[in-house]
C-alpha cells in the first residue's frame, strides 16, 4: 500500500509539542482511500522508535467511557513517548475494531444483556476483530523507521505489522490501571483474544 501526506503542522497538547500529520491511503478511487493521523515528536529514524498503533474510539477518546482502556493507553503512549523525548502515534479510523461506531454501539447493547465483546460482535455478524495494520505500515515507511518498539498488548497486531514489512524490535507494555467497568473487556481481551496483560 502507498501513503500520500495530505497536511502536516505543529501540535502543541497539555503531554508536549508534537508535530502532526494527516496521511491517505493511495487507492484508486475516493470509496478505497482510508485516511489516518500520526503524532510525531522527535527524529524517527536511528534506533527503533516508540510506536503506538491506535484504533479510534470515540466513547473512550472523547466521552471518557469507562467500558474500555482506550483512552488511558492512549495517554499513557503519549507520555511515554514525552519521556523518552521521539515516538510516535498513528490515529486510524477503526472503531470497534474495525465494526464502525454504530456497530459498536449495538455490541454495547448486547453487551448490556450479557455478551462479552466477542460474543457480541459474533452475534452481528462479525469477527471479533476486523483491523488490518497496512496504513500504518506505510506510514512507518514514510517515516524512514528501521524498525519500532512497538506499544501494544495485542500479539496479532505485532504479528500484522511484521508482515506489513515493518520491524517489531521490542514489545512495550501498554497496559494502564484496572476499572471495575473494564474488567470484563479486559477479562476478554486476554482469555479470547490472547492479549499480553497482567492480573487476569
Amino acid at each position: 500500500m502507498s501513503v500520500i501526506k495530505v497536511a502536516e503542522a505543529d501540535f502543541p497538547t497539555r503531554f508536549g509539542l508534537f508535530r502532526i500529520y494527516g496521511f491517505e491511503s493511495g487507492a484508486s478511487g475516493p470509496s478505497d482511500k482510508e485516511e489516518a493521523v500520526a503524532v510525531k515528536m522527535g527524529d524517527l529514524t536511528g534506533p527503533p522508535p516508540l510506536v503506538r498503533i491506535h484504533s479510534q474510539c470515540l466513547t473512550g477518546d472523547v466521552f471518557h467511557s469507562l467500558r474500555c482502556d482506550c483512552r488511558a493507553q492512549l495517554e499513557l503512549a503519549l507520555e511515554m513517548i514525552v519521556e523518552e523525548g521521539r515516538g510516535v502515534v498513528i490515529y486510524e479510523k477503526k472503531e470497534g475494531r474495525g465494526i464502525g461506531l454504530l456497530n459498536k454501539l449495538r455490541a454495547y447493547e448486547l453487551q448490556d444483556q450479557g455478551a462479552d465483546t466477542v460474543e457480541a460482535n459474533n452475534q452481528l455478524g462479525f469477527e471479533a476483530d476486523l483491523r488490518d495494520y497496512e496504513l500504518p505500515g506505510a506510514i512507518l515507511r514514510f517515516f524512514q523507521v528501521s524498525g519500532v518498539r512497538l506499544m501494544s498488548n495485542n500479539p496479532e497486531k505485532i504479528q500484522a505489522l511484521v508482515e506489513a514489512g515493518i520491524p517489531v524490535t521490542e514489545r512495550v507494555p501498554c497496559q494502564p490501571g484496572d476499572t471495575e467497568q473494564a474488567h470484563r473487556y479486559l477479562y476478554t481481551k486476554k482469555n479470547k483474544l490472547g492479549h499480553l496483560l497482567d492480573g487476569f
